[in-house]
């Protein structure tokens, strides 16, 4: 039970409890168990990441640095965009942060003040809208629509949600939890929309280059041009397997990186040199191995998806990007019961649906990032729990 304390902040106070996080608390550590509830898999760092911090960890670079990432960090990014998105972008672009998370902390406080509204799609990782409401902004849904097992945007609804108090659209694509990948149509759609109405675009594309149709997913740098007000956030958790790194970084307009500084400054004042070493060495040197692991997730991906339909009793699709299967399983209207019924039943953790808002709640995520045998393992165990229920 949660007491709250008159004499803490009723912003504070009003944040909730993680929906995810609840399942994995009730069940971590036990024995036989498959975690497929949080977005991360099984590797570990690459060494050719943590050598290179090591490295510079012995070597005593331990002191305060730049507060916006060393520039040496800033111009590995930069080439990272130009390999992966031929960008035309400066270091004035590039601000490293403690994490994907904080970048779109950052991204909302620099756009949106108390009372303005930020609009997202939904379902969604719960982080993003908490992180609005924790700003004391409102983040107002919009629900895509689930049609044959896909996931479908209706810019219309988009816009029939701004009001005088939009300041902001979220858009996460490829979508955690849905899959849902944005094509060049849906984001030239949602540009001019943002154009027409005057609002920023947060752009989330942490998941990028896991996209299962191409080399790597559409983006905004696809159809932008250098005036538009979007601010990317990224993060080296997913690409590289350093989720428990904290480190990731934003991009946007020069205008604002005083603003952005400032707020880096004011809540963690910057990244460890030591560990910025090592995201140099996983940009620069871990092309490899991100295609490797989008090959193995893909590989992961067919297994478990192909094993939840051959149930009969499941509504899903492979999805085109990211690292989530987002299932629907006949009968089942509480996931958030399912989820503790299956990891009782079965020892296979998933994140329930109520936990990614409107649109979410008869489905269950499962992260797919695994050795292929283990996932078989977790679709073995799943299939049978699906067939008898």
């Amino acid at each position: 039970m949660t007491i709250i304390r008159p004499d803490i902040s009723a912003r504070a106070a009003a944040a909730p409890r993680s929906g995810i996080g609840e399942i994995v608390t009730y069940a971590r550590g036990r024995d036989n168990l498959m975690p497929l509830w949080i977005g991360e898999g099984d590797l570990p760092t690459p060494d050719f990441i943590t050598r290179a911090a090591s490295d510079a960890l012995l070597a005593g670079e331990t002191f305060y640095t730049w507060t916006q990432g060393i520039p040496e960090l800033r111009e590995a990014i930069l080439r990272y965009y130009q390999r992966h998105y031929s960008a035309d972008l400066s270091v004035d672009n590039i601000y490293v942060t403690g994490s994907g998370m904080q970048s779109i902390v950052l991204a909302i406080q620099t756009v949106a003040s108390a009372g303005d509204e930020v609009i997202y799609l939904s379902p969604a990782w719960p982080n993003a809208a908490h992180a609005a409401s924790v700003s004391e902004a409102k983040a107002v849904p919009v629900v895509l629509d689930f049609i044959d097992g896909r996931w479908v945007l209706d810019a219309g609804r988009l816009e029939a949600a701004i009001t005088p108090k939009t300041r902001a659209l979220f858009i996460n694509t490829p979508s955690n939890p849905t899959g849902w990948t944005a094509t060049k149509d849906d984001l030239e759609a949602i540009l001019s929309l943002a154009r027409r109405h005057g609002l920023w675009i947060i752009a989330d594309e942490i998941y990028g280059l896991y996209y299962f149709e191409g080399t790597r997913a559409p983006s905004f740098m696809d159809v932008m041009d250098a005036e538009d007000r979007i601010i990317f956030a990224n993060s080296f958790s997913k690409n590289w397997c350093m989720t428990g790194w904290r480190i990731g970084w934003v991009v946007a307009p020069a205008e604002i990186g005083q603003t952005l500084t400032n707020l880096i400054q004011y809540s963690t004042s910057g990244v460890a040199q030591f560990m910025q070493k090592g995201a140099i060495a996983a940009l620069d040197l871990g092309d490899e191995f991100i295609r490797s692991n989008v090959e193995r997730a893909r590989t992961s991906r067919d297994i478990l998806c192909d094993a939840l339909v051959a149930t009969n009793r499941v509504e899903t699709r492979k999805p085109e990007g990211a690292l989530y299967a987002f299932l629907k399983i006949d009968g089942v209207t509480d996931s958030r019961a399912e989820a503790f019924r299956i990891v009782d039943e079965t020892g296979v953790g998933m994140a329930p649906g109520t936990a990614f808002g409107p649109g979410g709640a008869p489905f269950m995520r499962a992260c797919f990032l695994r050795d292929p045998k283990q996932i078989e393992d977790a679709a073995e165990r799943l299939f049978a729990y699906i067939r008898r229920r």
